[in-house]
């Protein structure tokens, strides 16, 4: 039997605003993570994900579990990252709906006045 030259590992690539993308996908670290946690196993991931190669499933995996502590981390950052864009959103979201709520009631106030 002939022993391997080189083991293989799964390609993460870090985009611009820190998301972890599995290969040469669109697919995030955390998202396989997730369904793990869920109970999937890697072939029911790898069919969630039809652009990840099961063996790219199984490296999340591996690399998941060899580096726990690195990724609880990451994924602690990118939820508090989420749960901030998540807060400034809804609050802008707010603001100009109040604001255009009380155009929409100045607009009826000047109609009321012409009648």
């Amino acid at each position: 039997m002939e022993t391997p030259e080189a083991i293989q590992t799964v390609q993460l690539t870090k985009t611009a605003d820190g998301t972890i993308r599995v290969g040469k996908t669109r697919i995030a670290l955390e998202s396989v993570i997730h369904h793990f946690r869920l109970g999937a196993t890697a072939e029911e991931i790898a069919q969630k994900f039809p652009s990840l190669k099961l063996a790219e499933v199984y490296g999340v995996i591996s690399f998941f579990l060899s580096s726990r502590e690195e990724v609880e981390k990451y994924l602690q950052r990118q939820e508090a990252e989420s749960n901030a864009v998540q807060a400034e959103t809804e609050s802008k979201f707010q603001t100009e709906t109040e604001e255009l709520r009380e155009r929409i009631l100045a607009r009826w106030e000047k109609r009321a006045e012409l009648v």
